[in-house]
């Protein structure tokens, strides 16, 4: 219904029962109102109608259904997603016999690994707590004494282990955060991450410098994968790629810079707030297998970039003999619940 025609109808009706002049005036607030959005052009930065990450609830975090809460007794059963949501913090903090500080980037991973080292170490059982935020966020919280604020709930967690990038890892060693020797068990090279119709056509590292494409990259301040995104930029198109995604179009807000991109770049894909973005391969091989609509543009080895995941204790940490019993098992039968997701063991020599 039209704006014209709802005037016409009330000028007929001027007069008459007051209730129906009430409706056709609501009509006509209505109407006047979503004419100008029918009729605005449409734009290639505006999202489709149809985008799924409008309607769709389970393309939302969590996505894996309280699978990866090591808590036994979970009583009141409270998450909404887009609302209520507290996707990287697993388990009860209350008493735990370890605590791990995971880098975000096999979060998914976690529910599986937990669940075995339980199995072979059932005194662990429901006694775990850990959290999948970004490495430097991580070093924060550890400097913070355990302490973490989200939302409006505030709490405290230290940590016995810390685990992130072999590099990341070896800094806080030199910084006395964390206790000798480093342990690395895993690695892992970079994707670029796109909705599985990818509609901007990405085919490599070079297009991501396009004016006209939009992405969802790390921000080098909190999210270490940055620094080996940066080095595959460069590989591929030198500093000027690198300035483009990372300084041109940041400024002109057509890269937006993610604080937690394993949970931030697949969902603003899934809104179709933007077009691509560079993760670990592991973390689109993990959204293909849940069937979320997200695809991934392979890296040439050449211009690709690997990251070497490794551990170390946290000085002060309060269950040695658990940890210690986890990287045990992460170097020797987790190695096959990372292989699941693209993870290749580490071969070199322990740091």
């Amino acid at each position: 219904m039209s704006t014209a025609s709802v005037v016409s109808g009330l000028s007929r009706l001027r007069g008459r029962a007051p209730g129906v002049l009430l409706a056709l005036t609501a009509l006509a607030t209505a109407a006047a109102i979503a004419e100008p959005a029918a009729k605005a052009p449409t734009s290639r930065a505006a999202a489709p109608v149809d985008c799924p990450g409008r309607w769709d609830d389970s393309l939302y975090p969590p996505w894996q259904h309280g699978a990866n809460n090591d808590a036994v007794d979970r009583g009141l059963e409270f998450t909404v997603p887009e609302a209520d949501v507290l996707a990287d913090f697993h388990g009860d903090p209350a008493e735990p016999l370890l605590v791990l500080y995971v880098g975000g980037n096999y979060f998914f991973a976690m529910a599986p690994l937990v669940q075995t080292f339980e199995t072979r170490h059932p005194q662990y059982r429901g006694r775990l707590y850990w959290e999948t935020i970004p490495p430097g966020l991580l070093v924060r919280q550890i400097r913070a004494g355990g302490r973490v604020t989200v939302g409006n709930m505030t709490w405290t967690v230290k940590p016995d282990v810390y685990l992130a990038g072999l590099e990341a890892v070896k800094t806080q060693i030199a910084a006395g955060l964390l206790a000798e020797p480093a342990v690395p068990y895993v690695t892992n090279t970079l994707t670029i991450m796109v909705p599985r119709d990818n509609p901007a056509h990405v085919a490599g590292l070079a297009d991501l410098g396009k004016a006209g494409i939009r992405l969802a990259m790390p921000d080098p301040e909190f999210e270490g994968v940055a620094r080996q995104i940066r080095a595959s930029l460069e590989k591929a198109g030198g500093a000027a790629l690198v300035e483009a995604v990372y300084g041109t179009k940041v400024r002109d807000g057509t890269t937006r810079l993610t604080r937690i991109h394993h949970r931030q770049t697949p969902l603003w894909l899934m809104q179709c707030r933007a077009e691509a973005g560079v993760t670990w391969r592991s973390e689109a091989v993990f959204q293909e297998q849940i069937g979320h609509p997200i695809a991934h543009v392979d890296i040439p080895e050449a211009d690709n970039s690997v990251g070497v995941y490794a551990g170390a204790l946290v000085r002060g940490a309060a269950h040695v003999k658990a940890a210690r019993e986890w990287f045990d098992f992460i170097r020797s039968p987790g190695l096959a619940i990372f292989e699941r997701y693209g993870f290749k063991p580490y071969v070199g020599a322990t740091h």
